[in-house]
């Protein structure tokens, strides 16, 4: 199987150019994907634009990686309702160096022949001037073309409309690709669906001034089941970078992906081969209740994204949410766990004597697990509460310092997410 067959499978091909599945077949290619440094870390959505790299260069290709320092002062218009926010030089620095490292967990930089490169484009766009830029590439494109690109249409039909520096975009990125076509025989550029116009752009511009063919792969952007956008949670984006987004929710982000989605997610999100994801897809078919597939998807990309040890601390974390052995862990082992959820400080004394009904609790503004007291026992009665994961099923009952974890720690649960923690000062 080429690297072309193997998208195809993994369902990341939505548009090629024609000739490029014979190629990868017969020759070792270098292809290159860029990314927008509008932050100092890639999200989940970027993983899949990851992937597509390495897999690239598993299969003997060579990869290029550009983190666009210079098309990252202009902003790409595509998929955007309205211009961005530029920033500055510095700014771009800084999110350039988070890019870089994360993206030397998933490709090789000393593979020989096939090693990967990252390369900035501010080397060559930061030096050129505007009236060269004008006469080597803009000549090269017609505004009529341009308009036609969807990237540009769209941006056109919004009440915001667009600017010349967006306007722009789309020849610096072809620009890119001739770049590297000069300097390293980069002839694939290949990224997500929306980036077809541009990467069409590129390969006119390699054929007009150096006559000859460049290709392009797009995947299909990556939507949930429900429709809604891949990567996009009640909580906010879901990042690579541990101190944006805990490994332990990194970990709770795939291991909560519905049925009808995980499949898709191993296919695009691990290097599991295909015996193994039909076994997994037999086993989420026949029993769902089990969600081996949910599991097996959660440690295969935490394991890629922050190592073997972090997958380890999150599944221990996981047993702990959801089993009842919470009264075996320190009060140090809990925040760690809990470090995540809403949490609240209430004074010892309400937990003194007889101490505080657990109703009143639940209804406390500072807790607001409940909105009143009725709805509170409506919630016990019902069952839907839990006191350090285990349920509570009397409205009478009250919490004292005793109860608590070490003496001065309550998880309280409603539901079967909803969790706070109680400390007692």
């Amino acid at each position: 199987m080429n690297v072309y067959d193997e998208f195809q499978w993994r369902g990341m091909v939505y548009d090629a150019t024609e000739g490029l599945s014979e190629l990868f077949a017969t020759q070792s290619l270098t292809g290159y994907i860029g990314f927008d440094p509008t932050a100092s870390s890639l999200h989940v959505g970027s993983l899949l634009t990851v992937m597509g790299l390495a897999r690239l260069q598993r299969f003997g290709h060579t990869p290029i990686a550009i983190v666009g320092g210079g098309t990252g002062m202009i902003g790409d218009p595509s998929g955007k309702s309205q211009e961005r926010v530029l920033l500055s030089p510095e700014q771009i620095d800084g999110n350039v160096a988070g890019v870089r490292a994360q993206l030397g967990r998933f490709l090789d930089f000393n593979a020989g022949a096939h090693a990967a490169r990252i390369v900035n484009n501010a080397e060559w766009l930061g030096r050129i001037d505007l009236l060269s830029f004008l006469r080597d590439a803009g000549k090269h494109f017609t505004v009529n073309s341009m308009l036609q690109k969807e990237s540009v249409s769209r941006r056109l039909e919004s009440e915001e409309g667009i600017s010349f520096t967006e306007f722009s975009y789309l020849v610096l990125q072809a620009y890119d690709f001739l770049q590297l076509f000069d300097r390293y025989g980069c002839t694939v550029q290949m990224g997500g669906s929306d980036q077809w116009g541009n990467i069409t752009a590129g390969i006119d511009l390699i054929r007009k001034l150096r006559a000859k063919k460049a290709h392009g792969l797009v995947w299909p952007l990556m939507k949930t089941a429900a429709g809604t956008k891949f990567g996009k949670t009640e909580a906010g984006t879901v990042w690579l970078d541990a101190a944006r987004t805990s490994p332990f929710k990194f970990y709770q982000f795939w291991v909560n992906t519905d049925d009808s989605d995980v499949i898709a997610y191993l296919k695009c999100f691990t290097f599991l081969d295909r015996p193994t994801i039909d076994a997994l897809e037999d086993v989420a078919r026949t029993a769902p209740e089990k969600r081996e597939a949910q599991r097996v998807l959660a440690r295969e990309v935490t394991t890629a994204v922050h190592g073997a040890e972090h997958v380890t601390r999150a599944e221990h974390a996981s047993s702990v949410l959801f089993g009842e052995d919470i009264a075996t862990l320190s009060a140090d082992q809990v925040l760690a766990v809990f470090s995540d959820v809403p949490s609240s400080e209430l004074s010892g004394s309400a937990f003194e004597g007889a101490g505080m009904p657990l109703v009143e609790l639940l209804a406390d503004p500072a807790v607001k697990l409940a909105p009143s007291k009725s709805e509170a026992r409506r919630l016990v009665q019902s069952g839907g509460v839990y006191v350090n994961n285990r349920r509570a099923s009397d409205v009478q009952m009250r919490l004292t310092r005793d109860q608590a974890i070490e003496g001065v720690l309550f998880v309280v649960r409603k539901g079967q997410k909803q969790n706070h923690v109680v400390r007692l000062r």
